[in-house]
């Protein structure tokens, strides 16, 4: 079965009150526990049924609510880190956009989107290529086969408790606290 994971370190973090912090962990919590609860379920119903089918249906709701509000946490870090300069991630970040800048620009501007979801920096392994995308639900927009990078919540629950509707500013504290370390070991170079 999955287990939670501890991410009480980042309480303190900058732009963020533990308020919100825990409300969050307490939904990542629910996401972990609806998974193991679906792993369950579908092993007793009769294939074939509409039951069966809903339990599946549901089952990448829940399962990518859990990994993506995983991958959220773990490229957070109190006080933010840097890209490492000359690194394989910059170079195919400059390729694609031309600068950081205008990569965090495109990131930036796709959080500040109308509507709930995601936006993930994704790596495909195949064209050795990077995106920024957005994931509309947790299971719609995923671009099957690529690796998030850098993942951020931009579903209200990860910010209204502290800034309100003032979406921009909690973009803004997010990429203050971006865990540059986590997101170029997922990049595997």
């Amino acid at each position: 079965m999955y287990e939670t994971k501890d991410f009480s370190d980042l309480l303190g973090l900058e732009g963020f009150s533990d308020i919100l912090l825990n409300n969050h962990f307490t939904l990542y919590q629910g996401y972990v526990t609806n998974t193991n609860k679906l792993v369950d379920f579908m092993k007793v119903k009769e294939i074939g049924t509409p039951e069966y089918a809903e339990l599946h249906r549901r089952f990448g709701w829940e399962w990518n609510g859990m990994r993506l509000h995983e991958l959220y946490f773990e490229n957070m870090v109190k006080g933010g880190s840097v890209l490492t300069s000359g690194s394989e991630l910059e170079k195919v970040i400059n390729y694609v956009w031309g600068s950081f800048e205008n990569w965090q620009k495109d990131f930036v501007g796709i959080g500040a989107m109308r509507g709930i979801g995601w936006v993930v920096l994704a790596y495909d392994p195949i064209k050795k290529m990077v995106f920024n995308t957005w994931i509309n639900e947790h299971n719609e927009g995923n671009l099957v086969g690529a690796t998030p990078l850098l993942v951020m919540d931009v579903f209200e629950h990860a910010y209204i408790t502290d800034y309100g509707i003032k979406r921009a500013d909690y973009i803004s504290a997010f990429m203050k606290n971006i865990n540059w370390s986590a997101v170029e070991k997922r990049f595997g170079f």
